[in-house]
């Protein structure tokens, strides 16, 4: 579902004219649409009924405490990647049993927190790590629920920073390690062994990399079976990727690769293993489903080139400038006007400051406003002060009504 629309030329979201929004509240401005991302949750939900299974709503992407409470509400599980995140996690409502942490370097006081918390799993990144989690598990005469975060060495073909499950990269413990791993963790009285997990990247496009995946984790669950180990869950990560160049209703859905696709793929493998499926579905959720509108402060032309410069920056959406991403970028008046080819840049005092380059636009005069499309993900998350700059506003749209989510941060003048 893509809830944003023309109507007699102005942008909708769900019920709701978006010039109005940017009116009332201010721009730069984050909105998003409940029925989008409500809609998007139970999509993948439903794509997974025929096995026992858990959406573990990934934090990172956004973790407004409004959307949060929304997805524990529906029943979501979590799935965090710092202490920060588990505490965001449990204040929003989520049953600790339903939470999940991974991340590469859970320092002591994070990994306390976690077992103190009752959380579903540790998910482990390293024998270290491990030897670590018993240490302090006995310590504290708990026993910590464990699940090795295995890396498969499985190529998604996609860029570099999103390419989490090869040999090369800094996440998991490689196969021939994990097996070793696991025997010694079923000696210890402080660990319980509750699962195995893999996250192969981000924006994966084809359902094959899911598939051998699942081929990869079944067979490494069955053999570590004939040792007497025995586990509850297969976590399969996220990934789920978006299109960022379908940002309108009519343009289809959001994803390369629809979640049932997903499901035929791995559901079959994984069912005859009698273990809980889990996901950790973030952008999949709320990256099509929230936008960020702007104000365009100035035209400025050079020789050969055209400048617009809005009220936005790479200090409130990090994503072009970082990873040279894509983002669509909407007129909220669209007038016919003959396009032309513009650089969209912010007033941040760095040249990498840019929210797209040599784009075809409606020419845009000063005071007019724009939607940064598909910004639901990753957005508000990795905003900055940088430059002294207050982080924008979030609204969430319900059908015809809007109400702000979390306020604009205080200007220093």
């Amino acid at each position: 579902m893509i809830p944003y629309s023309y109507r007699d030329n102005r942008l909708f979201c769900e019920e709701t004219d978006l010039a109005e929004v940017a009116r009332q509240y201010g721009t730069p401005a984050y909105v998003y649409s409940k029925a989008g991302i409500t809609g998007n949750y139970a999509r993948i939900d439903a794509a997974f009924a025929a096995a026992p299974h858990l959406v573990c709503y990934a934090l990172k992407a956004n973790a407004n405490p409004a959307l949060l409470k929304m997805m524990a509400e529906l029943g979501a599980g979590a799935d965090v990647v710092s202490g920060g995140e588990l505490a965001q996690a449990l204040q929003a409502g989520f049953p600790a049993q339903r939470i999940v942490f991974a991340s590469v370097g859970k320092t002591d006081a994070e990994i306390r927190f976690a077992i103190r918390s009752g959380i579903l799993a540790l998910n482990v990144e390293s024998r270290e790590e491990l030897e670590v989690t018993a240490r302090l598990a006995a310590e504290m005469g708990m026993t910590a629920p464990i699940a090795l975060r295995i890396n498969p060495d499985i190529d998604i073909e996609g860029h570099p920073y999103l390419t989490t499950g090869k040999s090369a990269n800094k996440f998991g413990i490689a196969l021939e390690e994990a097996r070793a791993a696991y025997l010694w963790a079923a000696e210890q009285n402080s660990l319980k062994i509750v699962g195995v997990h893999c996250h192969i990247g981000s924006m994966i496009k084809k359902s094959d990399p899911y598939h051998r995946m699942a081929e990869t984790l079944a067979a490494f669950v069955a053999d570590l079976g004939k040792a007497g180990i025995r586990f509850e869950h297969v976590d399969l990560g996220g990934g789920l990727g978006v299109d960022y160049t379908k940002v309108l209703g009519e343009q289809g859905s959001p994803w390369f690769m629809e979640p049932e696709e997903m499901a035929a793929q791995v559901i079959p493998v994984l069912q005859p293993l009698g273990c809980e499926i889990l996901l950790e579905p973030g952008r999949s959720i709320v990256g099509p489903n929230g936008v960020l509108l702007s104000q365009v402060l100035y035209r400025k032309e050079t020789k050969g080139k055209k400048f617009l410069v809005v009220d936005a920056a790479m200090s409130d959406l990090i994503r072009p400038s970082l990873y040279g991403a894509y983002h669509a970028i909407l007129p909220l008046q669209a007038g016919g006007v003959e396009p032309e080819t513009v650089d969209v840049v912010g007033a941040i005092c760095e040249s990498g400051d840019f929210l797209a380059k040599d784009r075809e636009l409606e020419r845009l005069q000063r005071g007019d406003y724009l939607a940064v499309m598909t910004a639901g993900a990753y957005g508000y998350t990795l905003t900055s002060n940088y430059n002294a700059r207050p982080r924008p506003v979030e609204v969430l749209i319900d059908g015809a009504t809007h109400s702000v989510i979390r306020d604009r941060e205080p200007s220093l003048f």
